[in-house]
């Protein structure tokens, strides 16, 4: 990592001293311990976003709480679903935030693993390539560009495409605001081409879109964010049998499902601040609580499993 300035360390040093940064970890029970241990062997991935507070509100005891659960888990990877920078994104990859908001949150030795990050809206408000570059600067932080595939092997005869996507530049809001300089430089058309061209053409048996910003939630945000999503992503994914389409956002749980479509549809909590949560039609469950999801593959199912940050097992779901 490159040298850091006197200044910048005496703040980072001030940051890291104030109480209420300082992880306050409560034990798992016994109960959601074994159950827990149950899902070690398997391929797991952590899903985390709306992260970045700088230790404030929940964010250290869940950081806390995600190396404990992958401890017992033996996660594979986190998903960083966007909003790992509130609030006005980073400025360069010597930005202190990165050490503020990520480094020095999520240290505990078991999160040095592969973090697989996409943009959320925060991070449109800074530098989007400073982003891109850091995986420069960070082995823990692979984010290759924009938007991105990986294929895993579940057995000998199952395999899963995630697919990791940007929706920000898929929303006219952020398009057509000045507050997102980048936003309207990218092209739909050629992201959701992309995205057409990658679900045609595998054979997965498993097929999981990651995106940071809702299809269908129960949200105070404008509605106008999920309406553009719905008209320009919803088809494609419908049009090649996805299985599921996990983002955030919103900083609460919800699983949705609707009527006439095969997708689940789930919201992940905030790692850090949340918000209450807005009933709608079609919500399985929701939770305000802040915490993570744990996603499990096998070659007969996919388990998705609710988790807060006392390590409470809030909801757990399998798709056959």
């Amino acid at each position: 990592m490159k040298n850091y300035t006197l200044k910048t360390i005496i703040f980072i040093f001030l940051v890291l001293s104030i109480p209420s940064l300082k992880a306050q970890l409560i034990p798992l029970k016994p109960a959601d311990s074994i159950a827990l241990s149950t899902l070690d062997g398997k391929f797991n991935f952590l899903i985390a976003n709306d992260l970045g507070r700088n230790g404030y509100y929940d964010q250290k005891p869940v950081a806390e709480m995600m190396g404990e659960v992958v401890e017992l888990t033996g996660v594979e990877f986190v998903a960083a679903l966007g909003d790992v920078h509130h609030f006005m994104g980073v400025q360069s990859v010597n930005d202190p935030l990165w050490l503020t908001n990520f480094e020095l949150i999520y240290s505990h030795p078991e999160l040095m693993i592969p973090w697989y990050p996409i943009l959320g809206n925060h991070e449109y408000k800074g530098s989007t390539i400073s982003v891109l570059e850091y995986s420069k600067i960070s082995r823990r932080w692979q984010m290759p560009s924009l938007y991105y595939t990986k294929e895993i092997a579940i057995s000998d005869s199952t395999k899963a495409l995630l697919v990791f996507i940007n929706t920000v530049p898929l929303i006219d809001k952020y398009r057509n605001n000045p507050e997102y300089p980048d936003a309207s430089k990218e092209s739909i058309e050629v992201q959701l081409n992309w995205l057409d061209s990658v679900l045609k053409e595998s054979n997965a048996k498993w097929k999981i879109v990651m995106g940071h910003h809702p299809i269908y939630t129960g949200t105070t945000k404008d509605i106008i964010e999920q309406i553009d999503l719905q008209n320009r992503l919803k088809p494609v994914l419908e049009r090649h049998n996805t299985d599921m389409y996990f983002c955030g956002h919103i900083h609460n749980f919800q699983h949705i499902k609707i009527e006439k479509s095969k997708i689940d549809y789930f919201v992940n909590t905030s790692a850090s601040l949340t918000r209450e949560v807005v009933l709608r039609d079609g919500m399985v469950f929701s939770s305000s609580d802040s915490g993570f999801i744990i996603c499990t593959i096998e070659d007969s199912q996919i388990m998705v499993t609710f988790i807060n940050k006392q390590g409470k097992i809030l909801y757990q779901y399998s798709r056959k």
